[in-house]
């Protein structure tokens, strides 16, 4: 049986030598007034999938377009491995780059899309075949090489993107809101389609979105930036459970805030105290943070020993399908917010609309945050 050509093989497995690590060190851009990366520092890992997360406007977009080379910041470095490469163009950093557009070619078939790369490296036709056939296998698409773009799907499209994107063996890959185009089931399926192929594969990956769950669903770690700048870096889970600010925790997920002062014999809301597992409040007030899956609905008259309890009155129940959402008004005016997955039948049982609620937080996940809100 004949041994098979190296250029595809490659596409099999990742290895040390198909990924870099990235160091980034104070990269500066301004427009005139607007400082769109503020002194940004990141290593990232061989081999890591590396989430850059923010609003509008937050640089993330920016950022990664300095690593691929289409923006030259004012100042600072980006290393690949150990290679300098903030004055090298972009076609000479060897990444492979996918568009939030796709940009594939309307007037080439599939082979000829995803051969590109290879061809204008000047690689034989025997290579460019074999490199092709590969990675058409590789992204569930082998056949396909005769379409024409505008006979594919939009998840075809976008498989068919990423193939020309890792056909040429990057050691970076950097995507760019490539799942943005897709509908929310397709979308989804697709994130875990990438995260596999990513683990397959073995390069060095930085993908940019503006979506919290994409960003927890394939990320090794996420960067959180907001004002051109870095807020927090850190693991899904811990970014999520342990956000270190009340902005990463707003834009990690639903959340509910609450007053919290501060004082050396501990923390309290509303002249009652509480118990925190963790805090990175700055001074003598600080925000606790509710996530709505956390809070416990207590039993009317119960004599439990929760925790950190609130009673208030139920203003109204949001039903979304998989699970429902209940509102809380507290009695000084603050509302919370608690999602329930309820079992059929249960709905009787529920409290009515104006009767008297309890609900708690437990000690471990009660945590205080700085309130940067509005900083």
């Amino acid at each position: 049986m004949p041994q098979p050509n190296n250029t595809a093989s490659a596409l099999k497995g990742p290895t040390e030598a198909q990924s870099l690590p990235i160091a980034i060190r104070d990269i500066t851009k301004t427009y005139g007034s607007v400082t769109a990366l503020n002194k940004v520092s990141l290593d990232i890992k061989s081999g890591e999938f590396m989430t850059l997360l923010g609003p509008s406007g937050s640089g993330k977009t920016s950022l990664l377009m300095a690593l691929a080379g289409f923006l030259r910041p004012d100042h600072g470095s980006i290393k690949f491995g150990e290679e300098e490469i903030v004055l090298k163009p972009p076609h000479r950093r060897g990444i492979g780059m996918m568009f939030q557009s796709y940009a594939l070619f309307p007037h080439m078939n599939v082979f000829a899309n995803i051969a590109y790369p290879l061809k204008i490296r000047g690689r034989s036709k025997s290579e460019i075949k074999a490199a092709v056939d590969e990675v058409l296998e590789t992204v569930q698409l082998l056949g396909y090489g005769s379409r024409r773009i505008s006979e594919l799907s939009g998840g075809q499209r976008q498989r068919i993107a990423l193939a020309r994107a890792v056909v040429s063996r990057p050691k970076i890959l950097l995507m760019d809101e490539p799942l943005s185009a897709l509908d929310k089931n397709l979308r989804e399926l697709m994130q875990v389609e990438l995260r596999a192929m990513h683990e397959r594969l073995g390069m060095t990956t930085v993908l940019v979105t503006h979506d919290q769950r994409e960003a927890l669903t394939m990320s090794d770690r996420i960067a959180v930036l907001r004002g051109g700048a870095i807020s927090q870096i850190d693991t899904p889970e811990r970014i999520y459970n342990a956000p270190g600010s009340a902005f990463v925790a707003a834009f990690m997920g639903e959340s509910s805030f609450l007053p919290v002062t501060v004082s050396a014999s501990g923390y309290g809301y509303a002249g009652k105290p509480l118990k925190v597992a963790s805090s990175t409040a700055v001074g003598e007030t600080g925000l606790l943070v509710v996530r709505p899956e956390k809070l416990e609905l207590l039993n009317s008259g119960a004599d439990n020993q929760a925790s950190n309890v609130f009673d208030g009155t139920f203003e109204r129940l949001l039903f979304q399908g998989d699970s429902c959402l209940f509102f809380v008004r507290l009695a000084d005016g603050n509302l919370l917010t608690m999602r329930r997955h309820l079992t059929q039948g249960e709905h009787a049982s529920l409290p009515q609309v104006g009767s008297p609620i309890a609900v708690a937080l437990p000690e471990n996940e009660t945590f205080v945050v700085a309130n940067d809100r509005e900083a």
